[in-house]
């Protein structure tokens, strides 16, 4: 009963020096709510943001992927031949063609002038002391003649020597050509790299450079035999309007020579038994 009495009263005890709990009610803050909707806006663009990210970096890599596989079977379906360039040859029975064939094969000055010496009928030199008697209009005929043949000459020598060089050089091109054409079939990683590929395109476009330069050498030799068919055809009709000139203004004069000498002639002859 004691023992009783004595928890009840240390129960009391503990009820009257607890302190009084106070009650309290939730309080809504309209910043913080704010901020937090901001965040959860800001986080939600980072994640969006990483997600393309994330996409393009797939798309990347699987480009470059797909990129670094060589495609098979390139020169199988691609590799052409082409026709090569060979030396020209004829036959040399009294020795004065080799020279013509050495200069279109090999090409230069000292090749293409030994090949029109041997080759071609030279002209011979006018004789001074009688070039220097002709009256000027024969002696501008004789000129223009002797004009015509040294612009053939120089006109000749320089496409044997165009090309005989671009013959000679054919050979050292075709390899160019053929070495660029095996890289670019080839099977090698290394030869279908970007680097690889962009070297490629520029050589390609300096070898295309080289040869329209020969071409365009071709085209200016052509037409420099045009021109010199064009002068030859000028001079020739130059020449019928002069002779038709020269006729028309010495005509009478001739005409009046012979008329005069015919005349005379006739009248010289006597019709008499006697002679008189």
């Amino acid at each position: 009963m004691t023992r009783r009495r004595l928890c009840f009263l240390a129960f009391t005890m503990l009820l009257a020096f607890a302190p009084f709990a106070h009650a309290q009610w939730t309080v809504f803050d309209p910043t913080n709510y704010a901020n937090a909707v901001h965040e959860f806006h800001q986080m939600q663009q980072t994640y969006t943001t990483a997600l393309e990210t994330r996409n393009q970096i797939i798309a990347a890599y699987n480009l470059a992927y797909q990129m670094s596989r060589v495609p098979a079977n390139l020169a199988a379906r691609y590799k052409a031949d082409f026709a090569q360039w060979t030396n020209l040859s004829a036959p040399n029975t009294y020795g004065n063609t080799s020279a013509w064939i050495n200069a279109l094969n090999i090409g230069s000055p000292a090749s293409a002038s030994a090949a029109y010496t041997k080759a071609i009928v030279q002209v011979q030199p006018y004789p001074a002391g009688s070039y220097f008697a002709l009256d000027s209009a024969t002696k501008a005929m004789v000129a223009n003649q002797y004009a015509s043949s040294e612009l053939a000459q120089g006109t000749t020598t320089n496409t044997l020597s165009t090309l005989g060089s671009i013959r000679s050089n054919s050979e050292a091109f075709s390899l160019k050509l053929a070495n660029l054409e095996s890289d670019t079939y080839s099977t090698d990683p290394n030869e279908q790299t970007e680097s690889a590929l962009l070297a490629r395109i520029n050589a390609a476009t300096l070898l295309q450079i080289h040869s329209q330069q020969d071409t365009n050498q071709l085209l200016a030799a052509s037409i420099e035999e045009q021109l010199m068919a064009q002068k030859q055809q000028i001079d020739a009709r130059n020449r019928a309007i002069n002779q038709a000139i020269y006729f028309e203004q010495n005509f009478p004069a001739v005409a009046g020579n012979v008329n005069g000498g015919v005349s005379g002639s006739i009248h010289s002859i006597s019709l008499s038994p006697s002679g008189h």
